[in-house]
């Protein structure tokens, strides 16, 4: 009868442990960082099993009685459920379309300039307002928007038009929301591409000088491709959060008027949830919006990976 030896099994395992030893002090580094997001986001997902009982506080989210899919039913078969979905999409994608070329451009136009004082100046004018809090941003945006004294609708009655009531008005609301985070967050996101572009080998852009290439060609050519398989990972985690609009700025905006476009899935889950106490209805609503980023962030995954790009996993 012949004899398997394990001792190759044993060889590497014995490798594995060596391996982690001499890295022990990197390991202890990164613990903490480990231990804050098993503690607080792992751990509190028991929590998401009030989606599937009608929770009473009282009794616990295990002596909670168990009703299976009956609030994900109940939404689904809601005469909101199609608003809430096309709302918090269409705000999405226009947000995505509009708000990821963006940064690409102004980093690729940054890297352009030379370094000095109008660089320094055009760099803090485009970060600055990422620093502004999103109650000061909705304030500054009433303001200039104010359809008697704001600087906007002044600025159209010099052409010659009439005063808007942008924010009265539901076909505003997407557009002004859309474009405010794109000025606001468009110096910010272009910092990831200019540090990419900062690897780019200055030698590939002496070569193609001496071939004759003109600026253009030497950002299609050199520029874009060192930084595209950044894009290609932020468009993944873009789409993979196209469900996840904050509510904050959009509670802010909100009024009765322009509810017909503002009505989104996170600001209904923060008032069926916080304002009205039905817990197991908001989980059950929060939890299809994670389900949905999910599949998304998979296939988009999956697809960028299948071309041959840069992807997540």
């Amino acid at each position: 009868m012949e004899v398997v030896s394990n001792r190759p099994n044993r060889s590497k395992r014995e490798i594995r442990k060596k391996k982690i030893y001499a890295s022990r002090q990197l390991y202890l580094f990164i613990l903490p960082a480990f231990l804050i997001i098993f503690i607080f986001s792992y751990i509190p997902m028991y929590g998401v099993l009030i989606a599937f009982k009608d929770y009473v506080p009282t009794l616990g989210v295990w002596g909670s009685p168990w009703v299976g899919m009956k609030h994900f039913q109940r939404f689904f078969d809601s005469y909101y459920f199609w608003d809430l979905l096309k709302n918090t999409l269409g705000i999405s994608f226009y947000s995505l379309v509009v708000g990821f070329p963006l940064p690409i451009i102004l980093a690729l136009a940054l890297n352009e300039v030379k370094d000095g004082p109008w660089k320094k100046f055009s760099q803090t004018v485009t970060y600055a307002p990422n620093f502004i809090s999103t109650v000061v941003m909705v304030g500054m945006i009433l303001a200039f928007l104010n359809p008697s004294t704001g600087i906007i609708n002044h600025a159209l009655e010099l052409f010659g038009m009439q005063p808007i009531a942008f924010m009265e008005d539901p076909r505003w609301f997407k557009t002004v929301y859309v474009l405010s985070g794109v000025w606001q967050g468009t110096g910010w996101g272009s910092v990831i591409y200019l540090a990419a572009l900062a690897g780019v080998d200055t030698q590939l852009h002496e070569a193609a000088i001496v071939d004759g290439a003109s600026r253009i060609q030497r950002i299609w050519h050199i520029n874009l491709p060192t930084i595209k398989p950044t894009m290609v990972i932020l468009l993944i985690m873009n789409v993979g959060s196209v469900m996840n609009l904050g509510y904050e700025k959009i509670l802010l905006m909100q009024n009765p008027l322009n509810m017909e476009s503002s009505n989104v899935i996170s600001t209904f889950v923060y008032q069926q949830g916080l304002l009205e106490a039905q817990y197991s209805y908001a989980a059950a609503v929060g939890l299809f919006n994670s389900v949905i980023n999910a599949i998304l962030l998979i296939a988009v995954n999956k697809i960028a990976s299948k071309l041959g790009e840069s992807s997540l996993f």
